[in-house]
């Protein structure tokens, strides 16, 4: 019946909160969490249910009482006023059913019965602590007790955090010596504080016997840590980390085992949490308490040192569960924003070595890949790998080796090996031994793993070509597998464009000579065959090969060239933002190719097969291509990059040497653009580009591109001669029509031109 009418609330909310219906719902299940009956607290479902009720009331935004207002006289109630009465209404109607002292209750029944390990707890934590640890971590908070009261714990003390009585809070406010500190405005802050000084009266470090009042420590360990962002107003996390935590760690009774896991947990959370002073009106003390000093309130790097030291110690414990613990918590230290990894250096040997420990020690899946998740984070942030990097080798080459069967873990080492490349930079080279031969059974498409491992081994691969200092005969070899996983499918086509173009980038002439017809095979594949997105990828990759190699390029990738003129050519792109950019791209790479190849695109535009294609595409052309083609430059220049720009007015200036009459016609556009281009400037090279490394470092694949883009013949060439040159051949092709012509430009466009060429 429970799970009915929680079913019911999720799914009409208003009509739940009807008053007949909501209080004495809500009052009972509160009842029942505070007042089990007999046998109902063994009955777990059943409490389950309730305290599930109890925190979807509290957290439902239906009964959240608003704050905009409504419009004045207006006499018709609609919907959303509607709504907005009923939120208010409910809204008393929850505070009539959670008073203060309420609310204190089922904060201390939650803590002190429901966050208690039970007897069953602690037999199965030491029949296998592995699993406790996971059971208790990674199970869903609806299908068990504590989880569930945990959930509702903190849902209640974010809604009644902020509220202050000062009859209701004086009972608990029990100094916690140096640790505890008055502060305004909040009701359960008190309350855990409280509780958490009674167990630590009750429960000295030197205790060994498992006791009730060591299970209420967990709890309020517990308790403290996961409303941590609240309680940072309460307590001084230096002062409790020297009086009590750090003591914590030096009793190795095996039963202390059951503290230690909740230190690390506070260990994770505490330090990870910036603090940040919030104050306000202390109504209980009537205003005569003062904020914590603003230096007091940080956690400084002597003690964030000392707790670093103390997560490695919890990592070092003999209980898995205490360690598997440790783990979360060092991944949350190493992660956070303030993380020093100078403080942290001098204990990576310690780490190390325990989480390859603790990588060969745990036997259930959850587990290693919540190592190998450390081991990531410690690669990417804590700098300094390279002299561990034979360790970490022999680690995850026998790793690999041992999960061969189990792709699913594998994935997480391919994830830890992309880290490990990134972290070594241009050393990586140093694992290749260990690296390439994964790498090369991830990429196999046809491996038996390939399904699983494929992602992650391209994600790898565009790594490895990124931190190369140089192309690798055996990265090399590996090319032609990325044809394979293209004829497959096209699923993972931006990363293979990325390698594409890093293969370009980094292997130069030899790896063209070498894979010119399989660069060639998939350009053909992909363009004509991939959505916007990839083709204006791939167009990239296509601009670039034709500036590197002008000569060489172009002949090779006719029939992709072809498709090229195609795109360029055909219309419809007039309310399709990327048909434009597409049709605009591609009009750039052959404007480029007849600057750079002129003889070449004169032959391909006029080839029958390319005219043939255009017909059957739908494309009539009544000119000559290359006249059509310089339409499209005139048409679509405006909106291009000032470099794409550039190369436009070289092409145009080629097509005044036409000797054809229909040139005349367009000579003013031309000289138009051509004058524009160069009275605009060019976009040579910026500061930061022009500052290329020469101090002997090998550069990053980014500055590679940098230089090649330097190196750009457009950029190099006079375009103003270029344009002058032409001109001229123009003028002795034509004769008098070219004078009519020149003549018939506007006055002011003539006087630009001249001044552009300097005539």
């Amino acid at each position: 019946m429970m799970k009915v009418l929680v079913a019911f609330q999720a799914r009409h909310p208003y009509s739940f909160s009807d008053e007949g219906v909501l209080p004495p719902i809500l009052d009972f299940c509160i009842n029942k969490i505070i007042n089990p009956e007999a046998g109902i607290i063994s009955y777990e479902h059943f409490c389950i249910q309730c305290m599930i009720m109890v925190k979807s009331v509290l957290e439902c935004k239906e009964y959240q009482r608003s704050l905009t207002g409504h419009v004045v006289d207006e006499t018709a109630i609609t919907l959303e006023q509607a709504k907005k009465n009923i939120s208010a209404a409910v809204s008393a109607l929850l505070a009539s059913l959670f008073p203060n002292d309420r609310v204190i209750l089922l904060c201390n029944i939650l803590i002190r019965r429901y966050f208690v390990l039970s007897a069953n707890d602690i037999e199965e934590w030491k029949h296998n602590p592995e699993a406790f640890h996971h059971e208790q971590d990674m199970v869903q908070w609806t299908e068990r007790l504590r989880p569930c009261a945990e959930a509702l714990y903190i849902v209640l003390f974010e809604k009644y955090s902020k509220t202050c009585n000062s009859s209701s809070m004086a009972e608990f406010m029990v100094p916690l010596k140096v640790v505890m500190h008055t502060i305004s405005g909040t009701l359960l802050g008190p309350v855990v504080v409280s509780i958490l000084q009674e167990s630590m009266s009750n429960c000295p470090i030197t205790l060994n016997e498992i006791t009730p009042g060591l299970l209420l420590k967990d709890a309020a360990y517990g308790a403290t840590a996961y409303v941590y962002y609240e309680l940072s107003n309460y307590l001084s996390f230096k002062e409790w980390f020297n009086n009590d935590l750090s003591l914590e760690l030096t009793n190795d009774y095996p039963s202390r085992c059951i503290i230690k896991r909740k230190v690390a947990l506070i260990l994770g959370q505490w330090v990870s949490e910036e603090k940040v002073w919030d104050f306000e009106i202390c109504y209980y003390c009537h205003g005569e308490c003062l904020p914590l000093n603003g230096d007091e309130m940080q956690i400084d790097a002597e003690t964030k040192q000392q707790v670093y030291s103390a997560s490695i110690r919890l990592l070092e414990d003999r209980d898995v569960a205490v360690r598997l613990a440790a783990c979360r918590t060092l991944c949350s230290l190493v992660e956070d924003s303030t993380f020093s990894d100078k403080d942290f250096i001098p204990l990576l040997p310690r780490c190390w070595n325990s989480c390859f420990g603790l990588f060969n020690e745990v036997v259930e899946f959850d587990s290693k890949v919540q190592v190998l998740n450390l081991i990531s984070v410690l690669i990417g942030h804590a700098g300094q790998i390279v002299p561990y990097t034979e360790k970490l080798v022999e680690f995850f080459q026998k790793v690999w080796e041992d999960l061969s069967s189990d792709s699913i873990l594998q994935i997480q080492i391919l994830v830890a090996l992309r880290s490990f490349v990134i972290s070594l930079g241009y050393h990586s080279p140093v694992c290749y031994n260990m690296l390439l031969p994964i790498l090369r059974r991830g990429i196999n498409v046809n491996g038996p793993d390939e399904l699983n491992l494929l992602e992650d081994s391209l994600l790898l691969w565009e790594t490895t070509l990124s931190y190369a200092p140089s192309l690798a005969p055996q990265l090399s070899d590996y090319f032609p597998y990325l044809a394979e996983i293209i004829e497959r499918s096209f699923d993972h086509l931006k990363i293979v464009i990325e390698i594409i173009d890093n293969y370009i980038v980094l292997g130069g002439a030899e790896f063209l000579s070498r894979h010119a017809s399989i660069v060639a095979k998939m350009l053909d594949m992909i363009v004509g065959n991939v959505n916007d997105t990839g083709l204006l990828s791939i167009l990239q990759v296509i601009e670039l090969l034709v500036q590197c190699y002008p000569k060489e390029v172009p002949p090779l990738i006719t029939s992709t060239l072809q498709k090229l003129v195609v795109l360029s050519l055909s219309g419809g792109e007039d309310l399709d933002p990327s048909k434009t950019c597409i049709k605009a791209s591609s009009a750039v790479i052959l404007a480029r190719i007849l600057v750079l190849n002129t003889n070449y695109l004169a032959e391909l535009t006029s080839e029958e097969s390319v005219l043939l294609l255009l017909r059957n595409t739908g494309i009539q052309v009544k000119d000559n291509v290359l006249l059509c083609l310089a339409d499209v430059w005139l048409d679509k220049v405006d909106n291009m990059t000032s470099i794409q720009r550039r190369t436009i007015g070289f092409a145009l200036s080629i097509i005044l040497t036409l000797r054809l009459p229909q040139v005349l016609n367009m000579l003013d556009q031309i000289l138009s653009v051509c004058t524009s281009v160069i009275l605009g400037g060019s976009d040579c090279q910026s500061d930061g580009e022009s500052r290329a490394q020469t101090d002997g470092t090998i550069p990053s694949i980014e500055l590679r591109k940098r230089q090649i883009k330097l190196a750009d013949p457009i950029r190099q060439m006079s375009l103003e001669n270029s344009v002058r040159e032409n001109l001229q051949t123009c003028a002795a092709l034509h004769g008098e029509p070219f004078n009519l012509a020149i003549g018939r430009m506007h006055p002011t466009a003539f006087a630009q031109t001249k001044q552009a060429l300097n005539l």
